[in-house]
């Protein structure tokens, strides 16, 4: 996909990627958590590391999704389309409220 000329730049952009996005969360959250919760504001270092236990936690080190999420795979992704609309009816017959 990228050719080897290229590959020395991919660390350069994950480094202005992180301050970029290290920038941003630290903007919000002082822009707007302080006045509301009254919270101290974030040094920049406090708000990549925030990012991080945030990506840690939430998102994994995986890398990006699957086209078709959770659902395309399994038992789900193997059905047909009279299936599938088979199982919303049925699971919406079992979330009627009463």
């Amino acid at each position: 996909m990228f050719q080897r000329k290229y590959w020395i730049f991919l660390p350069f952009f994950f480094m202005a990627a992180v301050l970029v996005v290290g920038g941003v969360v630290m903007f919000l959250w002082n822009a707007i958590l302080p006045e509301v919760m009254g919270v101290r504001p974030l040094t920049f270092m406090q708000a990549v590391g925030l990012l991080i236990l945030c990506r840690i936690l939430f998102g994994g080190f995986r890398g990006g999704g699957r086209p078709g999420g959770k659902w395309g795979r399994g038992k789900w992704g193997n059905m047909s389309v009279e299936e599938k609309a088979r199982m919303r009816s049925a699971w919406e017959e079992r979330c009627k409220r009463s």
